[in-house]
């Protein structure tokens, strides 16, 4: 543990020491604590309950009272189905799509927003927050992450920029972990399957000081094989190495006070990762600088055309190394007409990549790496009002700071001015060992107000307003240096090389205020029969462009797209909410037109020197779409759910686009791509599944056997910015098989067969830099089967 996350956990625990202080003052004399064990026990309890609490609104609230779209994951639903990560919940949850070549350049979408194609930019985050015990992870490589201890995972769909703030524009997931009880008990897991899948997860609860002080610890550590193999380096790549552990300490010094002090750590450090050849584009380049002729001239041909082989022939080491943790404290006072709760917390995430950029045995790109580390502290502090009134009410303060601080190298090698450089008497030498080096920081200091009510007009009737008022400041520098390569005063030869990259130095700041908001109507037809109308407007904070920006026609870096403006999102939604059959059947509509302005994209500068894709705003991008969540609950043993939605999205106006790769030519161009498809969103996407449990017993063994189908499907989609032909990953449909016995001594044994059918799919797809054609991907995992032993006690 570094002295800064020292520091940073001294001045956690002090601020909630304080708030602890100010609480007990004022409450009653010590009581037993029940509240907090019954929301454990809930946690730990059988699969079916009588209805799912969330905590969309930032308190607890049955799910069909709710006037928002909400997917929610529960404990046992993850344990079901074997999800252990946000990456492989899009299986369960369609609106949720998760792109993740590695851990730094993840991103999350939710309706088709939230992320920016095609850059990655420690300047700008992402549109859907991602909130684990209300704390904001700014960092979307939690995704990639191991679930530990969960209670659920809720998926808010739009804009919740009220009560969740920061960069929610796209919706938000709130992850609740599970609270420690004053109870001793535990459970254990291990899983083994292919590749050498090897999972274990343990977690221990129970009393630290009787009826005062309960804690719990948790950890989980996921490892496989690789299951591409490379025949350059004989050894398999895009392996799993996972660890984390969570520790809890839970106070209740009375029966209004409760203090949840937590800390976590993960790491990741596998042999990761890689992409695999997919297809070769035709460009608008001669036909001596497209990748026939090139990998000709170099008597290159790759281990093979077809991904689904796969196999890897990159001659460079590769890792994607990440290191997460964080503490945080909660603390709930209740006042008795309103609960006063503080979040503190501070986070680090430290990332140390290392990649071979070409994607093949070439020496074109040595090296691609972008070390970067990043801190942040936030303050929240909350009212909300208790029990069933006219107006209920939530008020809050809310403060957030971050450092994100990068030192990228970029070296090119023997074969990059044979397959980089446009003409064909540039020597090797010119850009061998021509070494590139990025050094990049930026401060973020956000400082938020924020209240929403509900009013209760009468029994059916409620109208729920909400405004935040949030105040963003940003500070960034960025110097790119050279060095290496030949020696020449050729100046062809050195604008050549110049047009790989440039040094260049620059500093910037935005300081800007935002309102966003919202405006539900709710009624209820009958009991079980609940409508509501929403307008939500949120805004996804600006940035600093934190990569090499055009030049002015001074030859210097054009400062003015350096800042990059808000996305401001509306949406309107309609939804109805139901139970039907005396409750058997729970189905959720909804239907929603989103429209964003200033959409934050790679866009292209068509100004003086050197051409270069950056990150900007774009004009207008409109989405609508219909989304049907239904289940059932058992009917002689047998569950049934499915999630389904449908969502149309174009860039309405974005006439300075990057131009897709078969209209790449020699020199870089804009193109418009008005009118278009929005990238990463599938037209249809869905998930639908079913379990049958019977009550069994083998002679003395009596519990619960079980078996399960779950499958998803999602339909074509553009896998970059600018909806190239070739960048357009095909529909696939995954199915799960599950099957298991629970024994009513306390331990459960389940086989999955995941990829059942062995469907060959690209998780992502990428263009390789240098626009000879070549694309590569990643397949997603084929067939895979494992088996799975937990008990708990």
């Amino acid at each position: 543990m570094n002295g800064i996350f020292q520091r940073a956990l001294l001045a956690t625990l002090l601020s909630s020491v304080a708030t602890v202080s100010l609480a007990a003052t004022a409450a009653p004399s010590p009581g037993a604590p029940s509240a907090a064990d019954s929301a454990s026990d809930a946690a730990d309890a059988a699969p079916e309950v009588d209805g799912i609490t969330v905590t969309a609104r930032r308190r607890e609230e049955d799910l069909q009272d709710v006037p928002l779209a909400v997917s929610v994951t529960t404990a046992a639903k993850l344990d079901q189905t074997g999800t252990s990560s946000i990456v492989q919940l899009t299986q369960l949850v369609p609106t949720l799509q998760v792109l993740s070549p590695n851990a730094r350049n993840t991103a999350l979408t939710i309706r088709g927003l939230g992320a920016s194609y095609g850059l990655a930019n420690d300047g700008l985050e992402q549109g859907v927050g991602v909130y684990v015990d209300q704390v904001y992870n700014s960092r979307p490589a939690i995704a990639t992450l191991d679930f530990m201890d969960i209670q659920q995972v809720e998926v808010l769909r739009g804009p919740q920029g009220t009560l969740f703030g920061k960069n929610t524009t796209a919706g938000a997931l709130n992850v609740t972990t599970v609270d420690a009880r004053n109870a001793f008990g535990g459970k254990a897991e291990v899983s083994y399957g292919s590749y050498n899948y090897l999972q274990a997860k343990a977690t221990v609860t129970g009393p630290i000081i009787k009826d005062l002080v309960a804690g719990r610890l948790s950890f989980v550590g996921s490892w496989r094989d690789g299951n591409l193999y490379n025949p350059v380096q004989k050894l398999n790549q895009n392996a799993l190495e996972s660890k984390g552990v969570r520790g809890q300490l839970l106070f209740t010094p009375t029966e209004t006070l409760k203090v949840r002090l937590t800390g976590d750590y993960s790491s990741q450090q596998p042999e990761c990762c890689t992409q695999l050849h997919v297809t070769v584009g035709t460009t608008l380049k001669p036909a001596n600088q497209q990748y026939p002729a090139l990998a000709a001239g170099r008597n290159y041909r790759p281990p093979s055309t077809n991904p689904y082989d796969r196999l890897a022939d990159i001659d460079d080491a590769i890792q994607a190394d990440q290191w997460l943790s964080g503490v945080s404290a909660v603390v709930d006072y209740d006042l008795g007409w309103a609960t006063l709760t503080s979040v503190s917390a501070h986070r680090e995430w430290d990332w140390e990549p290392r990649n071979d950029r070409d994607y093949t045995a070439l020496d074109v790109t040595r090296r691609s790496n972008n070390p970067s580390h990043q801190k942040q502290t936030s303050q929240e502090f909350r009212l909300t009002s208790n029990g069933a009134r006219t107006l209920d009410w939530t008020a809050g303060l809310y403060y957030f700071d971050q450092n994100v601080t990068t030192h990228g190298v970029t070296e090119y090698g023997s074969d990059a001015s044979y397959w980089l450089l446009p003409a064909t008497n540039s020597p090797a030498s010119l850009l061998e060992g021509y070494t590139v080096f990025n050094d990049s920081t930026i401060d973020t200091t956000s400082y938020a107000a924020f209240g929403q009510l509900t009013w209760n007009i009468s029994e059916r009737l409620r109208i729920t307003p909400g405004l935040r008022y949030t105040q963003e400041k940003k500070d960034g520098g960025y110097v790119q240096t050279t060095s290496g390569g030949s020696v020449t005063t050729d100046t062809t030869l050195i604008n050549r090389r110049l047009g790989i990259a440039r040094p260049q130095t620059f500093s910037a700041s935005t300081d800007d205020g935002s309102w966003s908001g919202q405006l539900a109507v709710a009624y209820d037809l009958d009991t079980n029969l609940h409508a509501y109308g929403t307008y939500s407007r949120g805004y996804k904070s600006g940035g600093i462009n934190m990569t090499a920006l055009p030049l002015n026609s001074a030859g210097l870096p054009s400062l003015a797209a350096a800042v990059i403006a808000p996305e401001q999102v509306s949406t309107y939604e309609l939804g109805l909410k139901s139970e039907l059959f005396d409750r058997l059947v729970t189905a959720n509509l909804a239907v929603f037109a989103t429209q964003v302005n200033d959409f934050q994209a790679n866009v292209v500068d068509s100004g003086p020197g050197a051409l270069r894709g950056y990150l900007a705003n774009v004009e207008r991008v409109k989405i609508k779409g219909a989304e049907l969540d239904l289940s059932t609950r058992s009917v002689g043993g047998f569950t049934s759910y499915l999630n389904l939605a449908l969502t149309d999205g174009k860039y309405d106006s974005f006439r300075n686009g990057p131009c897709p790769l078969e209209r790449a030519g020699a020199s870089t161009a804009a193109c418009d791509l008005s009118g278009k498809e929005l990238p990463g969103l599938s037209r249809w996407a869905g998930s639908f599944g079913g379990e049958y449990r019977q009550t069994t017993s083998f002679g003395s063994l009596a519990g619960e056997a079980y078996a399960g189908v779950d499958a998803s499907f999602r339909s074509a989609y553009f896998a970059d910015t600018a909806d190239s032909i070739h960048t357009r990953i095909s529909a696939y449909q995954i199915v799960n098989l599950r099957a298991g016995f629970k024994a009513d001594a306390g331990w459960e044994a389940f086989v999955t067969v995941k990829n059942a059918f062995n469907e060959d799919y690209l998780q992502n797809i990428t263009v390789v830099s240098g626009n000879s054609g070549l694309v590569v991907g990643t397949p997603g995992d084929d067939r895979t089967v494992n088996v799975t032993v937990r008990a708990s006690f």
